[in-house]
């Protein structure tokens, strides 16, 4: 391939090969980063849905552009009620992917006070100083060779370290956690970021532990949209995992068994002995078939015959007759 290439001196945009390259960025979605990033200063502030337009995008397109900024972190929107009950989107557009607490406080940076409701909102957000927790873009200079190789950053430390869990209960959370992050894909107002979404898998794997199962974690938390729409999506999905908590399965009751009846006394002549009843008898099985016997033949019943132990055990384990006696 051969390559011509011949650098402006003027009206160009410098774009970070991060967004150029972007393997998970639609065209559309780069030329419209791209686009606002090179608006100048004194541009009034318009909605991106309007500044997508004058490029040609349109429709499923824009929001389709839009959905891979907002997942890959390049634009977050908030909505909030004005002291009159008017709804206000604010949209920052970002070169750099920014996390959901780093754009909070550039959004605190921007606007220190909150405007009273005649006052526009910018919706695309104004320039400003980079004052996101001391995060400074750093130049792509993969392309450029350098004699001495990066530093490795220093590792910091998180001062509110979370406590470990097991690996039962890390495999929970991570089902949770899984579950409150797709929760974007159908419903943008509920997204969540990675520190978001792992405080509240903690109350989501509640429901998992009752036997609810991913997809029906999901459904629960999707189902009886608010009217009002959603304010905070933290909020909000922390009031339902915790309010609409199903209630703990009854352990399964051990079926009833009827105690047994209590022995009496045989009715029968001969030698007392005791049996248990079924019903209302008052003689054992043994005498009641003797007295049958003996009433339809007219003589008592014969004696049993009794075989020796040694011939019943050889009968049973096939051994030939006298085999347990040495024969």
């Amino acid at each position: 391939m051969l390559r011509h290439v011949i650098a402006p001196s003027r009206r160009f945009t410098k774009a970070s090969h991060d967004v150029v390259r972007h393997p998970r960025l639609s065209s559309d979605a780069k030329i419209l980063l791209l686009y606002v990033q090179g608006l100048p200063e004194e541009t009034p502030c318009k909605p991106l849905s309007e500044l997508a337009q004058k490029l040609g995008i349109k429709g499923r397109a824009y929001q389709k552009a839009k959905e891979q900024l907002v997942a890959r972190g390049y634009v977050h929107e908030w909505r909030s009620q004005g002291d009159r009950g008017r709804w206000v989107t604010e949209q920052l557009v970002a070169n750099t992917p920014l996390a959901s607490e780093q754009a909070e406080h550039l959004r605190g940076a921007a606007s220190p006070t909150t405007p009273p409701p005649s006052t526009q909102i910018p919706t695309v957000g104004e320039p400003a100083a980079r004052t996101v927790g001391g995060y400074q873009p750093v130049e792509d200079h993969s392309d450029k060779t350098t004699p001495h190789p990066p530093s490795e950053a220093e590792p910091t430390t998180d001062p509110n370290p979370e406590p470990k869990a097991g690996p039962a209960d890390s495999l929970q959370l991570e089902r949770a956690e899984r579950v409150l992050l797709s929760l974007r894909h159908t419903r943008r107002e509920l997204h969540l970021g990675m520190r978001e979404a792992r405080a509240l898998a903690v109350e989501a794997v509640k429901w998992l532990e009752r036997g609810l199962s991913e997809s029906d974690l999901r459904q629960a938390l999707l189902a009886e949209r608010p009217e009002g729409g959603v304010r905070s999506a933290v909020g909000f999905l922390r009031y339902r995992l915790v309010q609409k908590l199903p209630a703990e399965p009854a352990p399964p009751s051990l079926p009833h068994l009827p105690s047994p009846a209590a022995l009496v006394v045989c009715s029968s002549p001969g030698e007392e002995h005791v049996f248990r009843p079924l019903g209302d008898e008052t003689e054992c099985a043994p005498c009641r078939q003797a007295t049958a016997y003996a009433t339809f033949y007219g003589a008592p019943a014969p004696e049993p015959a009794r075989i020796p132990w040694r011939e019943r055990f050889a009968k049973i384990n096939g051994a030939p007759p006298g085999a347990l006696d040495g024969g």
